[in-house]
């Protein structure tokens, strides 16, 4: 559906100059704009392949010369990736669940359904199930007995709720997330292997073969408002007590949250990021690619942890940590010059060594 790209300037509080009235169907890079297509080109790098395609409107850099780079119209933002997500959401469809309950979606007698959902073909909502108003549930999604999930929530298709979740208003899932699976806790007869090299530093004396006896996972998860979820991301249920994602957070594909970890509000998590059990995470903490977090520790708030990033310890709150084991990306990035001298410093240092040993012989 074509907007006015004047409606666009108003939506993002862009300036706009040249013709308000062109039809934008959709954004593009310039040099694969069309003429319906808002070219995004917020930087001069990126305008350089204006040529290669047709917009007729762009999104620019404050001082360009829209003018000159051939096109009737441009938009002006103060923080172009911000502009980006307000118009990526006002031209995002969504995923096609047309209204209503589709007749192949098996919903128990006992559940609630809220106003205005859509529900997709072949979910299945489980006994006492709470569905908010507005709802949108694509194809496959399953809803666990005792599930409660808030208003205007988006269940993509396959999403998997437990039973006895509970999740927030606005919440966003991507096709194959599991909410509220049981834990990874089992227990030994004797002293475990892991449990002594623990205790030992490494030595696991006398090995005694034996298996793993299940602890059963009573808690749930409990989710807050505005949270969304990636592909195949994977939220552990606690053992007793609740696993809790606050509000706010954003959980890439991938990702593994194990059971009785507590994340803070507005974490955003990329992919691969994986927190062991009961590990406390505070507020706005910032997980970059393959990041692992081991258990039972405490992360404070607004801690940023670089890509592959391993945290064996507790970490205090503002902190800026890389490497593994995790430390302070300073400290990190000496460490890696360092290593990075050491087969030079090697290289120099053994003809001093011979020297010496010569020197010690003679005497």
């Amino acid at each position: 559906m074509a907007e006015r790209l004047s409606d666009i300037a108003a939506a993002l509080s862009a300036r706009l100059e040249g013709d308000g009235a062109i039809a934008i169907t959709g954004a593009a890079e310039p040099a694969e704009a069309g003429p319906g297509d808002l070219a995004l080109a917020m930087q001069p790098a990126y305008a350089e392949r204006l040529p290669d395609g047709r917009a007729r409107a762009a999104i620019l850099w404050e001082g360009a010369d829209w003018r000159a780079l051939g096109l009737e119209a441009a938009l002006f933002v103060q923080r172009p990736r911000l502009a980006m997500a307000h118009l990526t959401a006002r031209l995002d469809p969504g995923p096609a669940i047309a209204p209503g309950i589709h007749p192949t979606a098996v919903i128990d007698d006992t559940a609630e359904i809220g106003a205005g959902a859509a529900i997709g073909p072949l979910v299945v909502v489980g006994p006492g199930a709470r569905i908010g108003a507005r709802a949108r549930i694509a194809a496959h999604a399953s809803i666990a007995e005792a599930a409660a999930i808030g208003d205007d929530a988006l269940l993509s298709a396959g999403v998997r709720i437990g039973a006895r979740v509970r999740i927030g208003h606005r919440f966003v899932s991507q096709p194959g997330a599991v909410v509220g699976a049981d834990g990874l806790s089992f227990v030994t007869p004797e002293m475990s292997g892991v449990e002594r090299a623990r205790e030992t530093m490494g030595d696991q004396g006398e090995i005694v073969a034996q298996g793993w006896t299940r602890i059963h996972s009573l808690g749930a998860v409990e989710i807050g408002d505005d949270v969304e979820l990636g592909a195949n991301t994977c939220i552990d249920r606690g053992t007793i007590r609740a696993t809790r994602i606050g509000r706010g957070c954003k959980i890439d594909n991938l990702c593994h949250i194990a059971h009785n970890v507590v994340l803070g509000a507005d974490c955003l998590l990329a992919g691969q990021t994986g927190i062991a059990g009961s590990t406390q995470i505070g507020d706005r903490v910032v997980c970059g690619g393959q990041t692992g977090i081991a258990d039972n520790l405490r992360v404070g708030s607004d801690v940023i942890l670089g890509g592959g990033s391993k945290v064996l310890s507790n970490v205090a709150g503002g902190r800026v940590m890389l490497g593994y084991p995790a430390v302070r990306m300073d400290q990190h990035v000496d460490m890696y010059k360092a290593l990075r001298r050491l087969p030079r410093v090697l290289r120099d240092l053994g003809p001093r060594q011979k020297a010496v040993s010569k020197d010690a012989e003679g005497q």
